[in-house]
């Protein structure tokens, strides 16, 4: 949460842009509330289905179409 409020607020010029994805154990509804809060961009719970991850991460590279 750190790192991503660290991120987003800087003063680097894409740091609003940079894709954050979490993966985390913690999938609690607060849990998923404070990731976003912290300027992540998904919250992904384990265990992680790998067609999900691959479909996220391409939703963030502009390849949604390849995974439909």
């Amino acid at each position: 949460l750190e790192a991503a409020r660290y991120i987003r607020w800087s003063n680097k010029e894409n740091a609003r842009d940079i894709p954050i994805i979490v993966m985390t154990a913690n999938a609690f509804t607060e849990d998923r509330r404070r990731v976003l809060e912290a300027g992540m961009n998904e919250h992904l719970a384990k265990p992680l289905e790998s067609e999900v991850l691959i479909k996220t991460i391409a939703n963030y590279c502009g390849k949604v179409d390849h995974f439909k």
